[in-house]
């Protein structure tokens, strides 16, 4: 659990997500290190969200992509 306060809609994760998924299979990055390029693809200005939303996909990972 954490103390993260979500500033996102369902929409805007969505595409968080999708971003970071394709990232992932680019494998231009490792994910610990996708803030950045997430801020940049979406102009997100708050490091710390943007570390949330990274941080909340992480968490999330299986449950989206079971094996």
């Amino acid at each position: 659990m954490t103390n993260e306060i979500e500033t996102w809609t369902q929409d805007e994760e969505s595409g968080f997500f999708e971003y970071l998924d394709d990232l992932r299979e680019s494998g231009i990055t490792n994910m610990y290190g996708a803030a950045p390029y997430l801020m940049g693809a979406f102009w997100i200005e708050d490091g710390k969200m943007a570390q949330a939303v990274l941080s909340k996909w992480m968490r999330t990972f299986g449950k989206r992509h079971p094996r």
